[in-house]
């Protein structure tokens, strides 16, 4: 009984934003993964690599959407990814020939080098799964995965977060560094 007692939860649920918080964050989250799909659609798309993977979306709602969070500062999307990145290429590169095996320990070893380094960011989980799961143009970047599109993409969405979250006079981006 005490097990399903804890599945109750122990607060309230937390108010909700402003509408100026939500328009902000749709702008912010529109301007970013634009920058990102407008640079991979006219210049990167023609060497045949990608530069928008899923776990940018996610990224987008953190760093435009909950910027106080300590999930959504610069050394948690920077770190979270890259780590999650190499983390996933190696993975896929050590056990492809076991699918579930590859994507499974390349997410959990994610998770728990985060941990580790203070860059817990929950987009990284998805980044080394995309590095398993991501098919023949994913897998033939190989660790090349890790600068284009991960690192230039998550630049990119950096450089936006520290323009766009800046610009109000209420809004303040990061909360910390290092």
């Amino acid at each position: 009984m005490e097990f399903l007692a804890k599945m109750k939860g122990s607060t309230k649920s937390p108010p909700r934003v402003s509408g100026t918080e939500v328009l902000l964050a749709w702008l912010g989250s529109f301007v970013g993964i634009a920058a990102v799909a407008f640079i991979s659609e006219k210049v990167v798309q023609a060497s045949g690599v990608v530069l928008v993977i899923g776990s940018f979306g996610a990224s987008a709602v953190l760093i435009y959407g909950a910027i106080k969070s300590p999930l959504a500062q610069p050394r948690n999307l920077v770190g979270g990814h890259l780590l999650s990145a190499v983390i996933g290429v190696a993975a896929f590169k050590l056990f492809h020939g076991i699918p579930w095996l590859a994507a499974s320990i390349g997410v959990a070893t994610a998770i728990a080098v985060m941990h580790v380094t203070k860059t817990l960011h929950p987009p990284g989980g998805a980044t080394a799964l995309i590095a398993v799961v991501g098919g023949d143009a994913i897998h033939s970047l190989g660790f090349t995965y890790v600068l284009v599109p991960v690192g230039a993409g998550v630049a990119i969405m950096l450089l936006v977060a520290l323009i766009f979250n800046n610009i109000p006079k209420h809004r303040r981006y990061p909360e910390f560094w290092w």
